[in-house]
């Protein structure tokens, strides 16, 4: 446990109408979306019990604290200095990510994408619609964590791509950009001016990595050319509370992004705004010993899948609470391992194919939980693997069975 802080606690969510924990069987554990099973940080709660209790919930007027105190933690967390002025208030980061479709993108026009991808992406076309009937320009790589932007510009010259979506870690985001290095593997500042619009900060709500930074802070020409997305709810343990931020250096291209916001998207609610103000200018503490508990998840997690799940292939996470699970040459009836797990050993994961065409074979797994519910759900996918390795040997005409009778 971490010191001060019990992440240890059980809480039961299904009475709260639970997106994670309602959507299965009651008999089935959720390690699956992207929503921690810890209680909001310690700021958080006595904010929220504040504005409530106050009893009148009108329109959020955005306190000139709350943009002084993000680029105030940015320029801490990052070493990016922003000015107050940059930081725009937004209802959601996949808001912010069609807006800035919306800014970049023009008829015609095509984005390229590196699949497996958060879902909301592969959607943007269809949201914006550059040209009707017309996709984006996929790009799914050879490997699901590894290439670069170089790479994959090669494949596809024609049509230009105008907008790049860029998620640290796709589609988990396992991955962070390692201060120094670009992280697309190419020089950035040198490029030809693709659009490039990250849709979460790297370590606002992962496990730490290694001095990691936005792409932004490469140098103002990159800036001049990125809106870089980032929200508190994930870190915080309140995905539901409808807030995230933007982050956009350059004034040009700030006012074109307000100027999609008008009569589209709405400001954040009053108890977002809350929570959020809360978690950035008090919650340090909480989210350090958050990040210390989470690292021990991980390294539990990929010991366990190494020791546990022969065939099983397991991508160390640098950033998120998710294990990216490659079961391809683990002989799953269909390549599908969700299915699997779910029927077998009542565990519901993400399917791989939800995150595009690199997807089949793969299942992603939440360990941003209690240290007892992870082991729970491990176990149970352990035996229900163990099972169906011992039936699949025994199976009559089974190539295990032949070599014994030979």
């Amino acid at each position: 446990m971490a010191p001060g802080f019990d992440f240890d606690r059980l809480i039961d969510r299904r009475p709260t109408a639970s997106n994670k924990w309602r959507k299965f069987d009651k008999d089935v554990l959720p390690l699956w979306v992207a929503d921690m099973d810890f209680a909001s940080p310690e700021p958080v709660v006595p904010a929220l019990r504040e504005r409530a209790e106050h009893g009148v919930y009108g329109y959020v007027f955005e306190e000139p604290e709350f943009f002084e105190v993000v680029a105030d933690r940015i320029q801490k967390r990052y070493g990016w200095r922003v000015g107050p002025e940059a930081v725009v208030l937004l209802p959601g980061v996949i808001a912010g990510l069609n807006m800035a479709a919306r800014v970049f993108a023009a008829p015609g026009d095509s984005l390229l994408e590196q699949v497996p991808v958060y879902p909301a992406h592969p959607a943007l076309p269809e949201q914006y619609r550059p040209h009707p009937g017309r996709g984006p320009a996929g790009a799914p790589r050879r490997r699901p964590l590894r290439g670069g932007l170089g790479g994959v510009r090669a494949r596809h010259p024609r049509p230009h791509p105008r907008l790049h979506p860029l998620q640290p870690a796709q589609p988990h985001r396992p991955r962070l950009h390692p201060r120094g290095a670009d992280p697309d593997g190419g020089d950035l500042r040198a490029a030809r001016p693709l659009r490039s619009s990250p849709t979460r900060s790297t370590a606002t709500s992962s496990t730490r990595g290694s001095g990691t930074m936005p792409i932004a802070s490469l140098a103002p020409e990159v800036a001049a050319r990125t809106i870089t997305l980032m929200s508190p709810s994930r870190p915080s343990t309140s995905p539901a509370s409808s807030v995230a931020i933007a982050v956009v250096p350059d004034a040009a291209l700030r006012e074109k992004f307000l100027a999609t916001k008008v009569d589209l998207v709405a400001n954040p609610n009053v108890f977002g705004f809350a929570a959020a103000l809360a978690a950035y200018r008090d919650g340090g503490p909480w989210l350090d010993a958050l990040l210390t508990y989470l690292e021990a998840n991980r390294d539990y997690t990929m010991k366990y899948v190494r020791e546990n799940f022969p065939g099983v292939v397991v991508y160390p996470p640098e950033g998120m609470y998710l294990a990216w699970l490659d079961f391809r040459s683990a002989g799953i009836p269909g390549n599908d391992p969700y299915t699997l797990f779910l029927e077998k050993a009542r565990v519901a994961l993400n399917d791989g194919p939800t995150f595009g065409p690199g997807g089949q074979g793969f299942a992603r797994l939440n360990f941003g939980c209690p240290r007892a519910m992870l082991t729970e759900g491990l176990d149970r996918m352990r035996d229900a693997f163990r099972a169906y390795r011992a039936e699949n040997v025994r199976a009559p005409g089974s190539v295990a069975e032949l070599r014994r009778a030979c």
